[in-house]
């Protein structure tokens, strides 16, 4: 078993992001059909790693650009949040 498809999962976040189209069964990445059902355009950023370290790098923008908001926020909670004594 290969366990969890690291390409399984850039296409999963790709089609959520609107990075990649679905379209019936065939996926495609900036206009280009990159596979006819999943495994096929799994097989298909397997087979080309630079095309899927474009999608995961896009990815990481879009999803990891919130987190320092949130932290920020934790920050400021932790703040205002009265201190007890032990």
């Amino acid at each position: 078993g290969e366990g969890i498809s690291r390409e399984g999962e850039i296409i999963d976040l790709g089609v959520a992001e609107g990075l990649i189209a679905k379209s019936g069964a065939w996926y495609s990445y900036q206009g280009d059909r990159i596979g006819q059902g999943k495994e096929n355009a799994r097989n298909f950023l397997k087979e080309n790693p630079d095309i899927a370290e474009e999608i995961e790098s896009q990815l990481r923008a879009r999803l990891l650009a919130t987190a320092p908001a949130a932290e920020e926020m934790a920050e400021a909670a932790e703040e205002a949040a009265p201190e007890t004594l032990n």
